[in-house]
């Protein structure tokens, strides 16, 4: 039996989401957020991390154990392939990044959409483990259109053409936007514009845009006092948090607590 996709009927409810990034490849971290009940889905950032096709596998089996639907979010080359692999091996959710033209959103919705006339996607039946269960073809049909598509908007490019990419997004299905501060900067050959005030023009034009087009913004933050701003905004979708800086982070403060007590 393919697992229902319960980011995708949260969000096609109108209800707000909460995600959280992992970057570990450790099974046992999907598995611990599932475990608390407390997130819509959560996002491997594959793009910074090392995993191959058993990873894949393993991290969407302990996440089913919580109920938990997985994103990946993929490096920019070879995103087809790996999103394929992503969705054989149970993921719910693919985040393109590097989005630069309309025809990029184009190939994004090709790689995980199903081969049909009126969808003009390519992904035909995998045997792969969402197919195994029952060999429904048709549930299996079901599963990938329920697959939530979303893609980054972080490059000078996209931004300088934004309408066109945003209508393209909204023909092709694109159910979010990730505002990616970062390199939007890097590729204005300005990497230190993403820690500076000016930024905010630009990330609450995507905001404003995307909502303009009915493709919801989400956004990426680090702490809870951060959201009111962009709920302000109109923003009703977030991943908030990353393993690794969470660890670092405490780890920082018992190591400083232990040190300063010990003098």
């Amino acid at each position: 039996m393919v697992l229902p996709n319960t980011f995708r009927e949260k969000f096609d409810q109108g209800l707000p989401t909460v995600g959280t990034h992992f970057l570990f490849s450790d099974p046992d971290i999907p598995e611990l957020i599932g475990n608390l009940g407390l997130f819509d889905y959560a996002e491997y950032t594959a793009e910074y991390s090392t995993f191959d096709m058993n990873h894949l596998y393993h991290l969407a089996r302990a996440a089913q154990c919580g109920n938990l639907p997985l994103m990946i979010k993929l490096d920019q080359e070879g995103q087809g392939f790996w999103a394929q692999a992503a969705l054989g091996a149970g993921f719910k959710a693919v985040l393109f990044t590097d989005i630069r033209t309309p025809e990029d959103i184009d190939e994004c919705h090709r790689c995980i959409r199903p081969d049909f006339p009126d969808v003009r996607g390519a992904m035909g039946v995998k045997l792969r483990r969402p197919a195994l269960g029952t060999y429904d073809v048709e549930e299996y049909a079901e599963d990938l259109k329920s697959v939530m598509f979303a893609v980054m908007i972080e490059k000078d490019a996209a931004l300088n053409d934004i309408d066109a990419v945003l209508e393209r997004a909204r023909d092709r299905g694109v159910d979010m936007t990730q505002w990616g501060p970062a390199d939007f900067g890097f590729s204005r050959g300005q990497p230190r514009l993403s820690a500076s005030p000016e930024i905010r023009q630009f990330e609450e034009r995507v905001i404003a845009k995307s909502l303009d087009y009915g493709i919801a913004p989400r956004i990426e933050i680090g702490s809870v006092k951060q959201a009111q701003r962009y709920l302000d905004l109109g923003v009703r979708h977030f991943c908030i948090g990353w393993d690794r800086f969470m660890l670092g982070a405490a780890l920082t403060e018992l190591g400083e607590g232990m040190r300063e007590l010990l003098g």
